[in-house]
């Protein structure tokens, strides 16, 4: 009899079992069913926005559902993964931002998540790139050019792709490095930075990425590169901030991110999917053309990559003296 109530337990303990998850199952089992919003963290035209709408248009033909990518730029992308963070973990909106959001921008603003809690990590794609450039009629022909320029006129203005962006901090490191002054213009996103500069509203732009194409133009000149430890190829003669003999911001990443709590099956199906859309050829002729690194990460891979850049960011923040903010 004792026997008997304890297997009656057990196939009801099963039965619970199974009516909890089968809900999670059968969802796992028909997404996607209805189309996909990806909030970008940054303007049309810049760099993320052309990579995430590519990214958008091959996961459409993977997962045979409209995946649309919508613009939030603001706060160096946190706009857009507050948005992300404060939606329903159902895998239809998703969010690409840089790691920025996680590791650097809540050291320094007042954000509405928190960053190591309120994100499924997907995956990463790229990582960003930075070049101080200048109109390619500047009489300003080098890097050494520039600093004797800007030390007899301080104050020349330049834009970045927002506050604490990865290239607003590689300038800021440049400039009291240097002894120099400048007045800083934050905007949303580097098309917006690029902009400036061919109005001739700024002096200089800390490009993040869409410069490459003003360089290739011949519209801009590039003085030096930042937020990398090696010289482009393309421009052999281009020093690095490092060999100017300052410290540089560690360089960011492309990344693809969702709510916090996904299931499993539902994240595992997207990660595969951006995997496969980023090793396209396609996808690889757009990288190569905006001169982009590929850099892919797995989510396991981002996940520990992501915890160890928030401990080194704040370690780096901290020994350049910047405050929070808010």
């Amino acid at each position: 009899m004792k026997l008997k109530k304890e297997v009656t337990k057990m196939i009801f303990l099963v039965i619970g079992v199974f009516l909890i998850s089968c809900p999670a199952f059968v969802f796992s089992q028909t997404f996607p069913d209805k189309p996909i919003t990806i909030y970008c963290g940054y303007a049309a035209g810049a760099t993320t926005d052309l990579t995430a709408r590519a990214l958008a248009a091959g996961a459409e033909k993977l997962l045979g559902v409209p995946v649309v990518v919508e613009n939030k730029p603001g706060g160096g992308a946190t706009v857009a993964a507050a948005l992300v963070a404060s939606k329903k973990p159902d895998g239809y909106t998703l969010g690409v931002v840089s790691t920025g959001v996680i590791a650097v921008r809540p050291h320094l603003l007042k954000v509405g998540y928190d960053p190591l809690k309120d994100f499924t990590l997907i995956n990463q794609y790229a990582r960003y790139i930075g070049g101080l450039c200048v109109l390619s009629e500047s009489p300003l022909k080098t890097i050494d050019q520039f600093i004797a320029y800007a030390k007899a006129h301080p104050g020349l203005s330049y834009a970045s792709p927002g506050m604490y962006t990865q290239q607003h901090l590689a300038v800021e490191l440049f400039r009291q490095c240097k002894g120099l002054e400048f007045k800083h213009v934050p905007t949303k996103g580097g098309a917006e930075a690029n902009t400036q500069l061919l109005g001739k509203h700024i002096n200089f732009v800390a490009g993040a990425g869409q410069h490459i194409q003003y360089l290739k133009q011949g519209v801009f000149r590039l003085l030096m590169v930042f937020n990398t430890d090696k010289r482009d190829p393309k421009y052999p003669d281009v020093p690095t901030l490092q060999e100017l003999g300052c410290q540089d911001a560690p360089a960011l990443g492309y990344i693809v991110v969702g709510p916090k709590g996904l299931p499993e099956p539902v994240a595992k199906k997207l990660e595969d999917t951006f995997k496969k859309v980023t090793e396209s050829e396609e996808f690889q002729k757009l990288l190569a053309n905006l001169e982009i690194p590929y850099d892919y990460k797995s989510r396991a891979q981002l996940e520990k990559d992501v915890l160890r850049d928030y401990e080194l960011y704040k370690t780096f923040l901290e020994k350049m003296g910047a405050k929070k903010q808010g």
